[in-house]
């Protein structure tokens, strides 16, 4: 049972991201039956779950987990919340699918991607998420990823890159290939996941770069796999491979696996990256969509289940028109599910884009 403590404010704070869902889920009522409470594993609380919403006036959730058991301890705000940003029933279950053979097809020779990359987020059971683990934990996490990831053989094997005391040259190579993660980010900051910085982070890659893990970010690990072209069924395979090894090596030093949760999949600091915690995405140039308008282009995205966004920022990137399309959903769906949806999804937009281009005379 999580202990009570014995006083605080306990004020109801002042939530400045009035349209976000933790305004609209976290009542005075709920408020007052869940502020003295302190998870077990690290003593997390609902004020700093909600800290986000009450510092920033422009957050869409709000809300993060300090370790798994903050979703079942504060549970009367997390459940209808995580109900609402996912579209999942009250009873609805979550099963994992990490079998590539399941996926039918690829993405066609002819459709001009530039790269592929699919990540997702695991954490490991009996130690606290990002926004809440302790000095300690952080240090055993990354022990215990460092060892584990010693031990991965052929084109997974590779070199942990610790943050702290990182040589300067290794530094450049990394921010040069886009891997490092900084710190900085407001959000994260406030969500508490910029403590102790940069102790017990660092970033793991193979030798061919195709194959990554950052730790203790705002997950205990991000695993990525990615390459140039559109080979998405290849990715995947690496990526379920490298999980699978990834897990059994951690399994194997610590008897602990990944925390996974039968409603809400894979446990996330962040309540939108439940279920699978994937995001399979390609860049691919859409010229013809691009001269049709970015805005038909994101409604017909939304009819197909993936979402664009801008490739380095801005809608369309360098070239004008590159973009990023990735799946739109992460709980309720397996990974292979949304593998498939973001495939099937890219070579409709192409074909759907040479049409347009005729339309256009380009």
């Amino acid at each position: 049972k999580p202990q009570l403590l014995i006083k605080m404010s306990g004020e109801f704070p002042n939530i400045q991201s009035t349209h976000s869902l933790v305004a609209k889920h976290v009542t005075k009522e709920k408020w007052d039956k869940l502020k003295d409470i302190q998870t077990k594993t690290c003593g997390f609380t609902l004020a700093k779950a909600i800290a986000c919403a009450v510092e920033f006036d422009n957050q869409h959730c709000g809300i993060y987990a300090g370790d798994w058991d903050s979703y079942k301890d504060f549970a009367i705000v997390f459940d209808p919340l995580i109900q609402e940003y996912h579209g999942i029933s009250a009873d609805a279950k979550h099963t994992s699918d990490m079998d590539p053979s399941k996926v039918v097809g690829n993405i066609n020779p002819e459709v001009p991607v530039h790269s592929t990359r699919i990540r997702v987020g695991r954490n490991i059971d009996g130690f606290g998420l990002s926004p809440g683990i302790t000095k300690q934990q952080r240090i055993d996490i990354e022990k215990l990823m460092s060892s584990a990831l010693s031990k991965l053989t052929g084109d997974l094997a590779g070199t942990y890159y610790p943050l702290t005391g990182m040589d300067e040259a290794v530094r450049q190579k990394l921010v040069d290939d886009h891997f490092l993660f900084m710190s900085g980010d407001r959000n994260l900051a406030v969500a508490g996941m910029e403590r102790d910085w940069p102790e017990g982070r660092g970033i793991f890659h193979n030798d061919a770069k195709t194959f990554l893990l950052w730790v203790n970010e705002e997950d205990q690990t991000r695993i990525i796999s990615m390459q140039q072209g559109g080979d998405v069924k290849g990715v995947f395979e690496r990526l379920s491979r490298g999980i699978k090894a990834v897990g059994d090596s951690v399994k194997a030093e610590s008897g602990k696996e990944f925390a996974l949760d039968p409603r809400y999949g894979y446990i996330h600091s962040c309540p939108t990256n439940l279920g699978t915690g994937m995001r399979a995405s390609v860049h691919v140039d859409l010229p013809g969509w691009t001269k049709e308008g970015v805005d038909k282009l994101k409604a017909r995205c939304e009819e197909l289940a993936v979402q664009p966004r801008g490739t380095r920022g801005e809608s369309g990137g360098q070239t004008g028109h590159t973009y990023d399309i990735s799946n739109k959903h992460r709980l309720g769906y397996s990974e292979v599910q949304l593998v498939q949806v973001m495939i099937d999804g890219v070579n409709t937009l192409w074909k759907e884009d040479l049409e347009l281009q005729k339309k256009h005379g380009m």
